[in-house]
């Protein structure tokens, strides 16, 4: 019964013999397995796939750590024209993230780490600027502080106007026009109201009973300005308001003027813009003024009249007319009746100012000489020809006054 069992693992004892039989008798041949070489071809494969992704990888992580530690930079000055508005309140990221979107710098951070390094930053003043694409963060930085010898900004695309004390609103708007190429008229019209450009009600009021002329005159505080592109005539004229409110807001002047010489702002901003015209030196400012309110308040000078022809010439300017020395005056337009700024004939200070002041003829409009004699002055004349005022308290004295101009040239 034993003889008859199968026993499986001797088959496979046998069938596993012979298996090695014939590799064996192939190996002797010279030939090798056909399984082997696959396997080894795939594996190198594999390998050769993996080394590349690590060596691939490996740039990548390279590349990411390079970038940790070195921010990235244009290296040179740039190239092409880009024009770029920083506002009020920009800080140097806000700045910087403008830059790079714009294509100005590689990146936000670049610029933030030149503007954290120059001390200078913090003065970059708001504007329009004209820089170029593909800048160094720093030199861009530069680029926004760098100034001309005159000390404007070398970058910053504005529309600058000099505006000079005495000037009268008409000219201000010629001046405005020619460097914005606005029509003169966007100023004329933006000046009928000026109220609506900032001058408070308060300011046309009068304590002498005589009429008020409400006008942009007087209020358009002459200065340097720098406009931005595409500024229209009424915010223009509303920055020169801004400009004068804050200078008299410095000065206290409504205060100083209704407690030390019980008049109206008005008044003393109209004895202002007459001592402009009239003074050619700051030293004089005070003297003049003190000579007009003496003329129209004192009752110590024939009708109350300043009898000036300052007053007599912006008339004629504002009626579309030419200005005239003294001597060429016609007897017409010294004692016109329909001119609300005659003072040879009408008393007191005229109607409105005649001009934009400064801050010296504001100044002494409100500190006009309090000691004797000064405190009686009723003459002025410019003794020479630079322009220098000297003052007389008598008829007599001025007539001396003339003697020494004539000697001088300056009659």
């Amino acid at each position: 019964m034993i003889d008859e069992l199968e026993l499986p693992f001797e088959d496979d004892y046998e069938r596993g013999r012979h298996r090695r039989r014939r590799r064996g008798a192939s190996q002797a041949r010279g030939g090798r397995p056909r399984k082997r070489r696959g396997r080894s071809l795939f594996a190198l494969f594999v390998v050769l796939f993996l080394l590349a992704g690590l060596a691939g990888a490996g740039w990548f992580g390279i590349d990411r750590v390079r970038n940790f530690f070195t921010v990235p930079d244009y290296p040179g000055d740039g190239d092409g024209e880009v024009k770029v508005q920083i506002v009020a309140n920009d800080s140097g990221k806000d700045m910087a993230n403008k830059l790079f979107e714009k294509g100005v710098v590689k990146s936000p951070k670049a610029f933030v780490n030149a503007f954290e390094a120059n001390g200078a930053s913090k003065t970059i003043e708001v504007g329009y600027y004209r820089l170029k694409l593909h800048m160094k963060a720093s030199k861009a930085l530069d680029a926004l502080l760098a100034r001309k010898a005159d000390h404007t900004l070398a970058n910053r695309l504005s529309t600058g106007v000099t505006i000079p004390e005495g000037t009268i609103s008409l000219d201000v708007f010629a001046a405005l026009s020619k460097a914005s190429n606005l029509p003169v008229d966007d100023f004329k019209n933006a000046a009928k109201d000026p109220v609506a450009l900032g001058v408070s009600p308060d300011w046309f009021v009068r304590q002498d009973g005589k009429p008020v002329q409400k006008t942009i005159e007087g209020f358009l505080y002459p200065a340097t300005y720098e406009f931005d592109p595409g500024t229209d005539a009424t915010t223009m004229l509303k920055a020169m308001v801004a400009k004068f409110n804050a200078e008299v807001t410095k000065l206290d002047f409504l205060n100083a003027v209704q407690n030390n010489l019980h008049i109206s702002p008005f008044e003393a901003l109209i004895a202002a813009s007459i001592a402009q015209v009239e003074g050619s030196f700051p030293q004089d400012m005070a003297g003049i003024s003190r000579v007009l309110y003496n003329r129209a308040y004192s009752n110590k000078f024939p009708c109350g009249c300043l009898q000036l022809d300052s007053t007599v010439n912006y008339w004629l300017r504002i009626s579309g007319k030419s200005a005239k020395p003294s001597q060429d005056l016609l007897n017409s337009e010294l004692h016109n009746p329909n001119d609300p700024y005659n003072t040879h004939d009408k008393p007191g200070l005229p109607i409105g100012p005649i001009s934009n002041p400064g801050n010296d003829a504001i100044t002494g409009a409100m500190n006009p000489p309090t000691e004797l004699p000064a405190k009686n002055y009723l003459f002025f004349l410019a003794i020479d020809k630079a322009g220098h005022t000297a003052f007389a308290t008598n008829n007599a004295d001025f007539e001396k006054l003339k003697v020494t101009a004539r000697k001088n040239g300056a009659l």
